[in-house]
Order: C-alpha cells, then structure tokens, then sequence
C-alpha cells in the first residue's frame, strides 16, 4: 500500500519522534510504500529513515522553494511548482493518509483530505496519529462540528483516531482489505 503521511519537518523531541519511527518501521516491515513531503529534516528524516531500515519503499513529493533539503537515495522523488502541486501529487499517489505531528503546512493538508472525503471525492481511509495527546483539542473540535450539525457525514466516516502506531497501521490494512 502506498501511505501517505503528513508530518512535520521539525526537528522534536522523544515523545514524538520515537512513535513516528516506530509507525515508520512498521510500515517498511509491512512492505509498503511511505509518501511524504520528500524532506530528510526532522520528523520526515526520521520517518524516512525507519521505512528505509525496514525494506519499504521512499516516494517523496518535495516542493522548489524545498527542494535543497529533499533526500538523496529514495525511489521516487517528485519536485512540484508549489504547495497546492504537492499536496495534489501526494494525495494522487496515495492508498491512504495518516497525519502525525505537525504545523500549519499538516493542519492545512489533513483539513484538505477530509474536506475532500467529506464531499465524496475520495474514499481513502485517514488515519489521525493522536500521538502524546497532541490532537486533543482537534478532535474535541471535530466532534463539536459533528455534534453541531457543520458535518454532512458522520466523523467516523471521515477519520480514524488512532493512540498508538500499530492502532494506525492496523486500521489501514484493515481498510485496504475491505476494498
């Protein structure tokens, strides 16, 4: 399966670093495919590295103004114009979408696959990593738009939360063998 994750490029400490390379190594033993931002800084370094140590496969979807830190050595590295290129190719060569920790860039990329899943133009499963409680407040807020009315669909139909790394790889398998 190609996943796709958006992360951030940040340079964090343990308590997010350490679940993201354990979801990385998971994904590499489970011989599937990362898609990500293409960077070899920070988290997306760490991600990238425990996909490659684990056998799985590198497509990365870097941006021009961020071009000089896209990583050498993946199996696929793609240079789009500008972001809204980006997000458009990630999402396009993607089976699915797990958001971990981020900024603003992951908020706006994890904002658009739901936007997009919430008009029925796309049935990607989406997985949102809750990694050391940092989506608290997000998910608090999704459900209010649910409960609120401001949802069409239900927000089960739209994402999954997942605590744990393994939670997040299971559902997506899961997911892709209900296809």
């Amino acid at each position: 399966m190609n996943i796709c994750v958006f992360l951030s490029a940040a340079d964090l400490d343990e308590r997010y670093t350490d679940p993201a390379r354990e979801f990385a190594r998971l994904l590499g033993k489970g011989g599937h495919t990362l898609v990500w931002g293409g960077s070899d800084v920070g988290l997306m370094k760490v991600v990238a590295d425990g996909v490659q140590e684990t056998g799985g496969r590198l497509c990365g979807v870097s941006v021009e103004f961020l071009a000089a830190t896209a990583r050498d050595g993946v199996d696929e590295m793609v240079i789009a114009k500008d972001l809204a290129e980006r997000k458009r190719l990630l999402l396009e060569k993607a089976d699915a979408v797990v958001i971990m920790v981020g900024g603003t860039g992951t908020l706006d990329e994890a904002t658009e696959i739901l936007e997009l899943k919430k008009h029925g133009r796309t049935d990607k499963p989406v997985v949102l990593l809750n990694t050391a409680g940092f989506y608290d407040g997000l998910k608090e807020q999704f459900r209010r738009m649910e409960d609120e009315g401001f949802l069409p669909r239900p927000l089960a139909d739209l994402v999954f939360f997942a605590e744990e790394p393994a939670g997040a790889l299971a559902y997506l398998e899961e997911s892709r063998g209900a296809e």
